[in-house]
């Protein structure tokens, strides 16, 4: 057996969790746990990216406390696009800005002057989104704080340098930024020169399973640990950690990586690269071993996660208990829209977005529930059909990984919605992800697939069938197609 921290780093919250993999076995244990509270300072909305190194830091102690002072690896992954910028010291030139943050409105109109979206969306596969790495780069084209900059990391590769002092770009993250070419998987050097954007601030490219260096001496001093310990790359978008954590047999599966976020699509061995994909804002996001995520961003529990927050934190058990007993599908909103994208009146919003389509408002905190729960699942319902017409990939069953397989209910209608049977679990999909490649690096695990039955033999299933008359979920499609 050996043992394995993966930091894991979402948008609420960051844990450090313990793998311990044997020949046949991977039992995972949570080390630490910790908040990810963004700030808001006169100049915008940032992360508190010293506050989250310090939980790492913590983290990794408890981990070690686990396994009597030794660990074999580290890995970090956590969300995508934002990032952190070095002066020529290696300093950080001031908090990471959130993705969230609204100095990117307006800016995609001044890239598709200079790069039409279709030209760009040819380029680099990626889905538009305002706060793409590209765009944000953009927006800060005239700030001092980019003219001072000598060196840019993504968030795991900025923490992985304060742990070991080296510098590195991991590739599945790095396809997030809209400046990779995923059939070549390396920078879109044509397009970066377009729009002015200097590649030699990136760090040399990684892929998942590289060395990323050791901890410094004084992290080992800090943390109590053993040294060495060596950290290594691994999917470091949580979301490609998670998806390589999908307990798949075989290739016609699709999948949903749940949490703030829902992101909905397939697995492929090419990008799909057409203007009606394009039309369909999917995006191409390199995944372990050669693969792509061929996936939609859909808002996720994101909209229920800032209801619960407005609401004053109540019982999430007993109000979803409460949703399930409201009639089903009486108003849905579009869990795409990006309207739903920045913080507060979540619960106004939604009403308001139904009162704008004609349909029933929802009042209550179960009405409002039931309106979120059953609008994820029909944007489920939508971008696993669009994913495989648009991919010609057909599917028999859908996996959903992460922190929404622990709402019997979304899973249940998510299954009702698609017509297939969903599998729910593992929760902790990006963890093990992230301990499956360290445990490939030092031959442990074979390729994906091993690794994918070793997590159907060893993690916890549920298996929900469809139930219900799909014509239900057909007209309430058509009520938001309708607007």
């Amino acid at each position: 057996m050996k043992s394995y921290a993966a930091v894991d780093l979402g948008a609420s919250s960051g844990r450090v969790m313990v793998g311990r993999v044997g020949p046949d076995s991977l039992v995972l244990s949570e080390a630490h746990r910790f908040p990810n509270r963004p700030v808001r300072v006169p100049e915008g909305l940032r992360w508190d990216v010293l506050s989250l190194y310090a939980g790492v830091l913590d983290g990794l102690k408890a981990a070690g406390a686990h396994c009597g002072g030794r660990l074999d690896s580290v890995g970090i992954d956590s969300w995508a696009v934002d990032y952190g910028l070095l002066d020529a010291d290696g300093a950080l030139l001031g908090n990471p800005v959130h993705y969230r943050d609204s100095r990117t409105e307006g800016i995609a109109e001044k890239v598709w002057a200079t790069v039409p979206a279709a030209e760009l969306y040819a380029a680099t596969g990626l889905q538009y989104a305002p706060f793409n790495t590209l765009y944000q780069l953009t927006a800060a084209r005239e700030t001092q704080q980019l003219a001072h900059a000598r060196r840019l990391l993504l968030i795991p590769d900025l923490l992985t340098y304060w742990l070991t002092g080296e510098q590195g770009t991991e590739l599945t993250n790095a396809s997030t930024t809209q400046l990779i070419d995923p059939r070549t998987r390396e920078w879109s050097y044509g397009i970066a020169s377009r729009l002015g954007i200097d590649l030699d601030l990136f760090a040399p490219l990684r892929r998942p399973g590289d060395p990323a260096g050791p901890l410094r001496d004084e992290v080992l001093e800090e943390t109590g640990l053993a040294g060495p310990v060596p950290v290594t790359a691994v999917g470091s978008h949580d979301t490609a950690s998670a998806v390589a954590a999908v307990p798949a047999d075989g290739e016609r599966f699709a999948y949903i990586c749940t949490g703030t976020w829902s992101l909905a699509g397939l697995e492929l061995d090419a990008p799909v690269l057409t203007e009606e994909s394009r039309a369909a804002n999917f995006t191409n996001e390199l995944g372990l071993d050669g693969t792509v995520r061929y996936l939609r961003n859909i808002m996720g529990l994101w909209l229920l996660q800032e209801c619960v927050r407005a609401w004053g934190g109540p019982d999430l058990g007993g109000l979803l208990l409460d949703a399930s007993k409201v009639p089903a599908l009486r108003s849905v909103v579009d869990a795409g829209d990006a309207a739903f994208l920045a913080p507060g009146r979540m619960p106004e919003r939604i009403a308001e977005a139904c009162r704008a389509s004609g349909q029933p408002v929802p009042e209550s905190p179960p009405e409002i529930t039931r309106c979120i729960l059953d609008s994820l699942a029909l944007a489920h319902r939508r971008a696993i059909a669009d994913a495989q017409r648009l991919a010609d990939h057909p599917v028999d069953v859908v996996h959903v990984v992460g922190g929404g397989t622990r709402n019997a209910l979304l899973c249940q209608l998510t299954a009702d919605a698609c017509g297939l049977p969903v599998v729910a679990g593992p929760t902790e999909a990006a963890a093990l992800g992230n301990v499956l490649v360290q445990a490939r690096a030092h031959g442990l695990v074979g390729d994906l697939a091993d690794g994918r039955r070793l997590l159907t033999r060893t993690q916890p299933l549920t298996r929900y069938e469809p139930r219900g008359d799909a014509a239900r979920w057909d007209e309430a499609e058509a009520r938001l197609t309708r607007r």
